[in-house]
């Protein structure tokens, strides 16, 4: 009797045992391995992990924005595997149905997805500071106060009129949470890797620093917006700068005016006594007066060779221009172009 009460209770025991082992695999499969992201959407979240949060910081978010459906399985795993004291910041794509094993492996590896950064048609350091960091985390004042610091400027060679020239436009990734230094040390690889052996041999050949050919085809690119005539132009302002003339370049006096509006110049910023009065001081300017991008730099580097001293906007505003050799052949040019000028009303 008592032998068959000891079997019996093994035998529930053993049953009891079996479903609850049961119940706790099933559990644990769920709470690791059943979808838990974005469970009603196709779409996936871009999740901005600021630095110095902490494991609170990311969990709040990640419920409050409906990302998770079950904030209680996810921080299981996130401490299983020690995930809520390794909070790393970053940028990550959450895809839908994403299980918490899933998730919280991404987030522990800081396993980001980067971010893409395109800069160009930029005139002033405040433009560049704002552009190449709005899609960062670091701010455009922390970036300007970088660029505008003249002891950390110059360990990368540069001055505070020529630091624009490091800065070679186009689209690049980043990792969302770059700092500052950072951004600025990966954009120093990229120049040095823009002026390759043949580029630098090419601005030698021109007797002209890197800095130099910045500043001239920041002006080239203001000059005009058509790509194919850049060339041309850089030639106009090479041989210029061949002869001691003056380079008499209309936007260096827009920079110096610091109008960016001004469409046609006057005698008021004619008068303008600042270095980069092209009109007033011969040579280049001491620096970049824009961001010159890639097709202005390589104009430069690979002038058209021609006699050309001057050039004039043609009158019919298609964003040519008309070439001369002798100061009267351009002055006819430029009163055709006054004339459209003043039929335009443009003062």
């Amino acid at each position: 009797m008592l032998l068959e009460k000891r079997k019996k209770f093994m035998l529930v025991f053993l049953i009891g045992g079996s479903v609850l082992a049961i119940s706790l695999t099933f559990y644990f499969y769920q709470v690791f391995f059943v979808a838990n992201t974005l469970v009603e959407s196709d779409k996936p979240y871009l999740l901005k992990i600021p630095s110095n949060s902490v494991y609170k910081n990311v969990v709040d978010k990640l419920y409050e924005e409906r990302v998770i459906n079950d904030a209680l399985s996810f921080s299981f795993v996130a401490k299983v595997l020690g995930y809520q004291d390794g909070v790393k910041p970053g940028l990550y794509q959450i895809e839908p149905k994403m299980n918490n094993l899933q998730l919280v492996r991404m987030l522990r590896s800081g396993q980001q997805t980067p971010v893409r950064v395109t800069f160009n048609t930029v005139r002033t350091q405040e433009d560049l500071a704002e552009k190449i960091s709005v899609n960062l985390e670091v701010s455009k004042e922390q970036f300007l106060e970088l660029l505008q610091d003249s002891v950390y400027i110059r360990k990368f060679g540069f001055e505070e009129e020529t630091v624009m020239s490091m800065f070679i436009p186009n689209t690049y990734e980043f990792w969302w949470d770059t700092s500052a230094a950072e951004l600025f040390e990966r954009m120093h690889k990229e120049y040095q890797s823009f002026w390759t052996e043949a580029r630098s041999q090419k601005a030698q050949d021109l007797g002209l620093s890197k800095e130099e050919v910045s500043t001239l085809a920041s002006i080239v690119q203001a000059e005009s917006q058509k790509s194919d005539e850049r060339p041309k132009i850089a030639g106009v302002y090479l041989n210029r700068l061949r002869i001691g003339m003056p380079l008499q370049a209309d936007p260096t006096l827009v920079f110096a005016a610091g109008d960016f509006s001004i469409k046609r110049l006057t005698a008021k910023q004619m008068a303008i006594d600042s270095p980069y009065n092209t009109y007033k001081y011969a040579g280049l300017p001491p620096g970049p007066i824009n961001l010159p991008d890639i097709n202005s730099l390589d104009a430069v580097l690979n002038p058209e060779k021609h006699n050309y001293l001057y050039f004039c906007a043609k009158e019919d505003f298609s964003g040519y221009h008309s070439f001369a050799v002798g100061y009267e052949e351009h002055l006819s040019n430029a009163r055709r172009y006054q004339r459209a000028l003043n039929a335009a009303n443009i003062y």
